[in-house]
């Protein structure tokens, strides 16, 4: 299985090494290194490893934890596939998605932060879903008002959300996760910059304007 593996680690000469060595001998393959941030004298990474299906991910930890004041602050799947450059390539699906192009943005995030699910709504209340992802549940948990900007957060049952607006087209973007830590700073930046050039898309507005035609057809 692919896993996605967040540590806290000393900021020193050696220490990922360590991490490294730590893994190999456990039986992960690491296929992908991500430094989320630095700082007084710690690092905050993200790694992507392979980890056999039939291995317990206690073991995993346990094997990350060994290693000198090293802290696993969440283990979890992802599909994103390691080594690649996925913004492009979604970017690249969009562009080209005529008026699926909402519906292509919101399928594909869930996949590029290694998340649950998306899902869009009407920024006002009621709100009514546009569209959702396929692991989305019935009832989508939207904020109560929408933020400003890009915002993290983790809800009272445990679900780490972002949520963001999408001013032009008067929704609000959900983007969640169950498993794992709550989302870091550097993916919120990530996905702000992605949704600020989805909303320069000429398609983008074309789509919205179609599914809302289509709701109300219905």
């Amino acid at each position: 299985m692919l896993l996605r593996v967040r540590i806290s680690l000393p900021d020193r000469p050696g220490s990922l090494g360590q991490v490294t060595r730590v893994l190999g001998v456990a039986g992960a393959d690491i296929t992908q290194i991500l430094v989320l941030e630095r700082g007084e004298g710690r690092a905050v990474d993200d790694l992507t490893v392979y980890w056999p299906d039939s291995a317990p991910r206690e073991t995993l930890i346990q094997s990350l934890e060994s290693a000198a004041d090293v802290t696993v602050e969440g283990v979890w799947t992802t599909r994103e596939a390691p080594g690649t450059y996925p913004e492009l390539e979604i970017l690249k699906y969009i562009t080209t998605a005529g008026d699926r192009a909402l519906a292509t943005m919101i399928d594909s995030m869930p996949v590029l932060f290694s998340a649950d699910w998306a899902a869009a709504g009407t920024d006002k209340v009621p709100r009514g879903v546009v569209h959702s992802s396929w692991r989305a549940p019935e009832e989508v948990p939207f904020p109560s008002i929408t933020p400003p900007r890009p915002e993290a957060h983790t809800l009272p049952s445990g679900l780490h959300i972002i949520a963001a607006p999408l001013p032009p087209l008067a929704l609000t973007f959900l983007l969640a996760r169950s498993e794992g830590p709550p989302f870091h700073r550097i993916e919120v930046h990530r996905l702000t910059r992605i949704l600020e050039i989805f909303l320069t898309l000429p398609a983008v507005e074309r789509s919205v304007a179609r599914t809302f035609r289509g709701s109300a057809a219905g």
